[in-house]
């Protein structure tokens, strides 16, 4: 297990003041972005994910309250997502934190690739291309928040870009996603310190501090950046430094 020492504590400030300023550019990739990093500096999965989310409960509740404030909450649609995103992410902190790291790690290797090739054909393919009908909008909260937890990152590759699909008004879906993203952090930050306890968990400010400082500063750069190719950088990241832990 990675050991925590208090002059690594700008490490972590750096993964999670880089990952929200690429969040901020793309509505999504922060949570796939800090886990590649903590695992690749030796953090194991299970801590990996569970700091990620302790981090984006300060970072998701700061989204949510902003698309509040503009009206870009359907709330039909968070109330379809939440308890089934919730109950996913649940199931899937309590398996990840009770699973060896190291059994686990190559299958969050290869979920983590997969969201980076996602994330590339986004890059070029901005509208998922199926309709995705009412009946299967909890299924999908459901399947978001278990990949999320157990993966690190995801729900706004997976969820967002599969509503979107449905023909609402992107505002909306990002909107609700966002605020639903929220209530699903949190039910997987509470499983992770029940299991893990918050000691093991301290390091997470580090990556607060970070997502905290970048926030008021990101919009501001990002804005100058292109979308495009933004994306298929992120997801040469992803899929590089998950690669390298198969060599």
């Amino acid at each position: 297990m990675f050991d925590f020492l208090p002059s690594d504590f700008l490490i972590f400030v750096v993964i999670g003041f880089l990952a929200q300023i690429i969040d901020g550019a793309l509505g999504m990739a922060f949570g796939v972005l800090t886990t590649t990093s903590l695992l690749t500096i030796g953090v194991v999965p299970s801590m990996a994910s569970a700091m990620t989310h302790v981090a984006e409960c300060f970072t998701t509740a700061a989204s949510g309250l902003s698309h509040l404030y503009h009206r870009n909450v359907d709330w039909r649609l968070v109330l379809r997502l939440a308890p089934a995103g919730m109950i996913g992410g649940a199931i899937g902190a309590y398996v990840l934190a009770n699973i060896d790291g190291k059994a686990i790690e190559p299958f969050v290797s290869v979920y983590l690739i997969a969201i980076g090739f996602f994330i590339l054909y986004k890059a070029f393919r901005p509208q998922f291309p199926r309709d995705v009908h009412d009946w299967i909008v909890p299924y999908i909260g459901g399947a978001g928040g278990l990949l999320d937890a157990m993966g690190g990152g995801g729900w706004g590759p997976i969820v967002t870009s599969s509503l979107l699909g449905r023909g609402h008004d992107p505002k909306k879906v990002i909107g609700s996603t966002n605020l639903t993203e929220f209530a699903v952090t949190m039910a997987i930050s509470a499983t992770f310190i029940l299991a893990l306890g918050w000691s093991e968990l301290a390091p997470a400010l580090g990556l607060v501090a970070g997502g905290i400082l970048a926030a008021p500063i990101g919009a501001m750069v990002v804005r100058r950046l292109p979308v495009r190719p933004l994306m298929i950088a992120v997801s040469m990241i992803i899929i590089g430094t998950a690669a390298v832990r198969f060599v």
